[in-house]
């Protein structure tokens, strides 16, 4: 494809499609080896190299001493937030994720929509050596994670079409939800109790508990989760959970602007 394309292109902007060719190569795996993106991109490994070096030295391409491997730097998520309808949304929601995570020792997220996924990105890590594995810019489903569950149940009906209409609802786990209209009841669901849930539907043996952060015009811009071990998930202590994601949500979501938190009842929001 890189063939084609540098022979229709001047090299100038042929060198510039084969830059984000790498880059689009390095995000969809942690690490990869020369050869591996040199059979992945047919592009020679001399050429590669240059552009891995060159990366490298302007900072958003890493190598890791004893592999060799190359993986992206955080400066390049870095760039991706500098895009986000509110960047400082990050910066506003860490104290009350690391609050969150301090109460629970559990994992905190947060993420945002993409396309037809979420992307996760912030997140403190569990107090435990055995907690839910992820990162920050990984992608994730929407049909099976609580974070995608509130971004979709209280947005407006006509942009969760849209959304939806590119969601796939692949099975990863016996409790997956499979079909729109599962998910449609499980949104209603989520709106009615106030907050979203992941019942090892992504991942085995883990638990999340999840709120959405709404934004100006109180339209909702993030969700935040706590992620526990199933094992560790106390359903009589729910409640006490929920009231932390929601106080912080509450508050975050009045930093990015948000002036009648949609979670108060009607009565406080009119006050």
């Amino acid at each position: 494809m890189l063939d084609d394309i540098d022979s229709k292109q001047p090299e100038s902007v042929a060198a510039v499609l084969k830059v984000f060719a790498i880059l689009q190569a390095l995000s969809e795996r942690n690490e990869s080896g020369l050869s591996d993106l040199s059979v992945r991109l047919a592009m020679p490994k001399a050429t590669l190299y240059r552009f891995l070096q060159t990366m490298k030295t302007l900072g958003y391409v890493r190598q890791e001493p004893d592999t060799e491997r190359y993986g992206l730097t955080m400066r390049m998520f870095e760039l991706g937030a500098k895009a986000l309808q509110y960047p400082d949304i990050v910066e506003i929601a860490k104290p009350h994720m690391q609050r969150l995570s301090d109460a629970t020792g559990e994992t905190v997220h947060l993420g945002m929509l993409i396309d037809s996924e979420i992307i996760y990105i912030h997140k403190v890590d569990s107090h435990h050596t055995l907690g839910m594995y992820s990162r920050v810019g990984r992608r994730a489903p929407i049909h099976c994670t609580g974070i995608g569950k509130v971004l979709m149940a209280w947005e407006s009906a006509a942009h969760r079409d849209r959304v939806l209409a590119g969601c796939d609802f692949k099975r990863f786990r016996d409790k997956t939800i499979t079909t729109r209209a599962d998910f449609d009841a499980e949104l209603e669901r989520t709106l009615a109790q106030g907050f979203g849930q992941d019942r090892e539907e992504f991942d085995d043996h883990i638990r999340c508990a999840a709120m959405p952060i709404f934004g100006m015009q109180n339209q909702v811009v993030a969700g935040m989760s706590v992620s526990f071990p199933t094992f560790r998930y106390d359903e009589a202590r729910e409640p006490e959970l929920v009231a932390m994601l929601r106080d912080a949500s509450r508050d975050i979501s009045r930093q990015l602007g948000c002036t009648e938190f949609p979670l108060d009842p009607p009565e406080v929001r009119r006050r």
